[in-house]
């Protein structure tokens, strides 16, 4: 009994010398990779601009404040015609109606007075274009409609590309080219080869102005407030070492 206690009892170092030496040549195996980080990047000037404004008119009677509203209407229509804006690319919203009333509090905060002022109605237009330098130019010279009497108030104008997916393609191609020298410099510097690779993980796209401080986001950032824009991209790749 004691020969077959001796024997199995050798036969256990000698197999979990077996396994340990497999799982341990196996983990400096999937250990033996190398991970990258390649990017992308482009500068691309926005083909399509969104600018929007509004105006308003008050009367205590709703039917002439509508026909006062109606008439700037066709002021602010006209003058953007005369600027060569295109009449298919200019949209008016609804008008929107709100009563309009003055009211006074006494010392301890209660209601004196409640009276009626008039009707506030108001009317927005939206502007989108691919000719982004002509809208633009009209945005900044608006106080000309202003100064014929409309009360007319205009918003910082929008802009966007409308080949992003496109860019985006040729950005990842890019970030993963670098990537990929990246990985093959490392690995010729320590002697070894690039192999298979394993994994690649995608980073967010940001959008920020060119030659600006803008921070990027966690989620990705995407500017519309400037014209000229810088995309970035990065991309992960993690590849096998012969």
């Amino acid at each position: 009994m004691k020969n077959l206690g001796s024997i199995l009892f050798s036969t256990a170092i000698v197999l979990a010398a077996i396994i340990f030496s497999y799982a341990y040549q196996h983990r400096n195996k999937a250990n033996n990779t190398i991970s990258v980080t390649g990017l992308g990047s482009k500068d691309f000037v926005s083909d399509l601009i969104v600018w929007n404004g509004s105006f308003s008119k008050k009367n205590t009677i709703l039917k002439e404040a509508y026909a006062q509203l109606d008439k700037d209407r066709e002021s602010v229509k006209n003058y953007l015609l005369s600027k060569g804006i295109a009449k298919e690319n200019i949209v008016f919203s609804s008008v929107t109606i709100d009563k309009e009333f003055d009211e006074t509090y006494d010392n301890y905060g209660r209601r004196q007075t409640y009276t009626f002022t008039g009707f506030l109605l108001k009317q927005e237009i939206q502007v989108e274009s691919n000719n982004v330098d002509q809208v633009e130019e009209v945005s900044r010279e608006v106080s000309e409609l202003i100064n014929s009497g409309v009360e007319f108030y205009s918003f910082s104008p929008q802009y966007y590309y409308t080949k992003l997916a496109e860019l985006k393609i040729e950005m990842i191609a890019e970030a993963t080219k670098d990537a990929n020298i990246r990985a093959k410099k490392i690995a010729e510097n320590a002697g070894s080869k690039v192999g298979k690779l394993k994994k690649a993980d995608m980073g967010v796209f940001q959008i920020t102005a060119q030659n600006s401080a803008e921070e990027y986001s966690w989620g990705g950032s995407f500017n519309t407030t400037s014209k000229r824009k810088s995309a970035t991209i990065t991309v992960k790749l993690e590849y096998e070492v012969d």
